[in-house]
């Protein structure tokens, strides 16, 4: 079986993929602009869900994904005011489970942050992130 391709296009002549489209949805979703996070991390975010999920992702993953990655680059104030105490509250639930769990999808995600120099230094002070 073939497995899913990734493409950002090509001067216009070719369309960015169904799963980069998919991401850049849920990013508006969690009102993080899709143009503040780079073309790398993008791919880089697909290529751990096609590692996780070869086929397809359930249901929900992107949105869940997105949330993530917009927390840990907003920062709680910014993403709770547009996405509410509840989805903060899970989004902190997620980092921190993710520290105990060590080697986690959401783990993956928090670290791809912190590398890409993307993290709210909020959210690196909160839990006491760094990048060794």
């Amino acid at each position: 079986m073939a497995g899913r391709r990734s493409s950002l296009g090509f001067l216009g002549m070719f369309g960015r993929s169904g799963d980069l489209r998919q991401l850049d949805d849920a990013l508006r979703g969690a009102d993080l602009h899709p143009a503040l996070v780079p073309e790398g991390v993008k791919l880089t975010l697909v290529n751990l869900m096609k590692d996780r999920w070869p086929d397809e992702p359930p249901p929900g993953t992107y949105a869940s994904v997105a949330q993530l990655c917009s927390y840990c680059i907003a920062g709680p104030e910014t993403f709770e005011q547009a996405n509410g105490h509840e989805r903060t509250l899970g989004a902190e639930r997620r980092i921190e489970a993710a520290l105990e769990a060590g080697d986690s999808l959401d783990a993956q995600i928090v670290l791809m942050t912190l590398h890409a120099k993307l993290i709210n230094p909020e959210v690196v002070d909160r839990y006491g992130l760094s990048a060794e």
